[in-house]
């Protein structure tokens, strides 16, 4: 399936009107923001990419700070926290269509009612709609009619709760969450294939229906896609839902393989 901006129309402004098509993002031209630690969110959207469509990147100041403990990493989320509004604003010029928030810890951190105030505070900031990763999340585990969830992060205790709590909020039953206690921003791409492999084939049970990944440094798109198959269960990495959210949220339903049956088929 694919779909396409009407002819003439772009970001809400008539083409020829100061609102000529861009040439390489005629469909789609996406913000995305990350931490200046993040090195997985390009290439995976990049992987992901359909004709038409770009996505543009605004890096927002973090240290790769050393994390041993709940306390490091809470002060690195209030740090995110502080650049949010700062990213937005350097995306903005470049006129997206649509703004993907490619950091996840924060959006989960204060539940439901913490992710819908900073979904609205950004979506007025850059005057146009917003990706979060836990709503990405939400909508794609209600899509494939998830109920009982296992949950795999790249966190320590005090984010895995909040992560939890998030769910929980939204209906989900979360029978298992495991998180990897990365010691750094950075230390989260460094997680390799087996570590994560492991850790969901630890996680898995009958009691669980489907997978969800959070932290978006977490290399899994990919390896999602074939744990899926493995599994027979869906397996969901939070860049795919990201991405996917992004998408189907600007009427492009194009199917894209090798990254669960949520890109290609949903």
């Amino acid at each position: 399936m694919s779909s396409s901006r009407p002819s003439g129309v772009h970001g809400g402004i008539e083409a020829g009107k100061g609102g000529d098509l861009d040439v390489l993002g005629w469909r789609l031209k996406l913000g995305v923001i990350v931490p200046a630690t993040n090195t997985i969110v390009e290439p995976e959207f990049h992987a992901m990419a359909v004709p038409g469509v770009t996505t543009h990147t605004g890096r927002f100041p973090l240290q790769n700070v050393s994390i041993s403990s709940d306390a490091d990493f809470a002060r690195m989320v209030e740090v995110i926290h502080t650049n949010l509004d700062v990213a937005i604003d350097g995306l903005v010029p470049c006129a997206p269509d649509h703004i993907i928030v490619g950091v996840s810890a924060e959006t989960f951190w204060d539940g439901t009612d913490g992710a819908a105030t900073i979904r609205s505070r950004l979506s007025q900031t850059s005057g146009v709609s917003v990706s979060l990763g836990s709503d990405a999340a939400r909508v794609a585990l209600e899509t494939v009619g998830a109920r009982q969830i296992g949950v795999l992060t790249p966190y320590w205790p005090v984010a895995d709760e909040r992560v939890r709590r998030y769910f929980s909020e939204c209906g989900f039953t979360v029978q298992r969450v495991t998180g990897l206690k990365a010691t750094s921003p950075v230390n989260i791409a460094e997680q390799s294939i087996e570590t994560m492999t492991r850790a969901v084939y630890e996680m898995d049970g009958d009691d669980i229906d489907t997978i969800i990944q959070v932290g978006t440094n977490l290399a899994m798109a990919r390896l999602a896609g074939e744990l899926e198959q493995a599994l027979g269960k869906p397996v969901i990495a939070i860049n795919t839902a990201l991405y996917w959210h992004a998408l189907r949220q600007n009427g492009i339903t194009d199917s894209i393989a090798g990254f669960g049956r949520l890109l290609k088929e949903l």
